[in-house]
């Protein structure tokens, strides 16, 4: 029996030194080998990459935590401030050249500069803020290894912030006489989009104005920038209370908030946004064509009445991505004038008080109003009964007849539109009442309760004391009769 015990304890010791090595891994634990103990060790980490533990325990990890949040605050800030910089930027070229400057000047190549020069700023400013969050993320799971958090979706979406972040035109870096090496002709004195002259090829021109339009995609950081900046997500109450009601706190959370406090600023603000930048990119993608709807004034008028889904059809885009731009703007308009319906449903609602007001105020009329028609109804049938006798009266019979249902037909109308009225008001109003009555009652049960319990301990009380009393009164009998045999003796 006891080599069969050595070698099951062999087994397995081998077993667990052998699962110990398995992707370079160990697990910490104790066995018994031969009578000796060996620890293994297991790191989530692999062999001479373990992270040092945070000293000081949970404070020191908080204050790390915070640190980190404001960091994240901040490098969202700058990244934000980049991105609007590189947009104005691009406007500001699209706009001034040729009509100031040449493509070919110092002008062109500077502010083109500024761009590329910009695009990197948010690139290192991207990676840096997804640095921190990484290390927020390391924080909050108690210090594993970094590539723990690197997920697929993870780096998917880092990769496609920086693809976004990374898109800007750069076709003023080409040379001049790209243009004659295409086959085209040069022509430097004619108005063509985003400075860039007749002498290149069409090709280059789509390319130039995609890049352009695509910048816009940049403000996606304005959603994170709202995120990491709000009172909600800032607040210690909100976060306590959230997560016992496992709320995430997360971007569309933050707008339902802004949309319940201040739902017509905060739709004036994206509708006017909206308006200027689509307009401007409409204006972007027709000025090529050399049409009416190139101008800023057509622009704004198109892009208007697309928004409110009117089309009076007096404009129309002409290029395919002019088109791009007013379908999305129409899509945007429906969206918008939904949650606008919305807005307005809400602010013309009635409150408790005011519905208690008006349902309270609909009832007395509706109740005086069947008073009158059951009084018309009594006339009525009285005055019928009176002309039932006479026989020589038979047409105002038949008027009495006709006026006492007539009568009835109004009384059962009121009635029903009184019952309806009270259904309605019940489930809106009402509820509230019988909610405020069932907690009076509730309260006066359980003082009547205590009440109850107070005189049952005092009956109890009383009880004792005539035990007591009784225990007395046969005590002092008991002595007297003592006494009285002992006198007879």
């Amino acid at each position: 029996m006891d080599r069969r015990q050595e070698r099951a304890m062999e087994m397995t010791a081998r077993l667990a030194h052998l699962d110990t090595k398995v992707d370079g891994r160990n697990c910490d634990g104790l066995v018994n080998h031969n009578g000796e103990t060996m620890e293994i060790r297991v790191p989530l980490t692999h062999t001479g990459k373990r992270l040092s533990p945070i000293e000081g325990g949970n404070l020191y990890r908080l204050r790390d935590r915070k640190f980190l949040l404001e960091d994240k605050k901040r490098l969202c800030a700058w990244a934000l401030g980049t991105a609007l910089l590189g947009i104005l930027l691009m406007v500001l070229h699209a706009e001034l050249c040729p009509v100031v400057y040449q493509p070919e000047s110092i002008y062109a190549i500077s502010i083109n500069g500024l761009i590329s020069f910009s695009t990197g700023c948010l690139l290192i400013l991207i990676i840096a803020f997804h640095y921190k969050d990484i290390r927020l993320f390391i924080i909050d799971h108690n210090q594993v290894d970094w590539r723990i958090a690197m997920t697929s979706n993870r780096v998917l979406g880092i990769s496609l912030e920086l693809i976004v972040c990374a898109i800007h035109p750069v076709a003023i870096y080409l040379r001049p006489d790209m243009g004659d090496r295409l086959g085209g002709k040069p022509e430097h004195n004619s108005s063509t989009p985003l400075c860039l002259s007749s002498s290149h090829k069409e090709v280059v021109l789509d390319v130039e104005l995609l890049l352009s339009a695509l910048m816009f995609l940049r403000l996606y950081l304005v959603h994170r920038a709202v995120l990491l900046h709000s009172k909600v997500l800032l607040s210690a109450s909100y976060r306590s209370i959230g997560s016992l009601n496992n709320i995430n706190f997360t971007f569309r959370f933050v707008l339902k908030v802004l949309m319940n406090k201040y739902p017509a600023r905060t739709l004036l603000v994206f509708i006017m946004f909206f308006w200027l930048s689509a307009s401007w990119m409409l204006r972007l993608c027709e000025r090529q064509q050399q049409v009416e709807t190139g101008g800023m004034d057509t622009a704004l008028w198109l892009i208007a009445i697309t928004f409110l889904t009117v089309g009076y059809g007096d404009v129309s885009p002409h290029t395919s991505c002019g088109k791009l731009v007013c379908l999305f703007t129409g899509v945007m308009g429906v969206a918008c004038t939904a949650m606008l319906v919305a807005v307005m449903t809400k602010k013309l609602a009635l409150n408790k008080g005011e519905k208690h007001v008006h349902f309270f105020m609909m009832d007395i009329q509706i109740s005086k109003r069947i008073r009158h028609a059951a009084a018309n109804v009594l006339r009525e049938c009285w005055l019928l009964h009176r002309t039932t006798h006479t026989k020589d009266n038979s047409g105002e019979h038949h008027h009495h007849q006709r006026c006492l249902l007539e009568a009835i037909r109004v009384f059962r109308h009121l009635r029903l539109k009184q019952r309806k009225l009270r259904d309605y008001a019940s489930e809106m109003v009402d509820l509230s009442k019988m909610q405020m009555i069932m907690c009076d009652l509730s309260a006066n049960w359980n003082s009547s309760y205590h009440e109850l319990e107070q005189r049952i301990i005092s009956m109890e009380q009383k009880l004792d004391e005539l035990g007591r009393s009784f225990q007395n009164t046969s005590e002092l009998l008991t002595q007297a009769l003592n006494h009285r045999r002992l006198d007879h003796r």
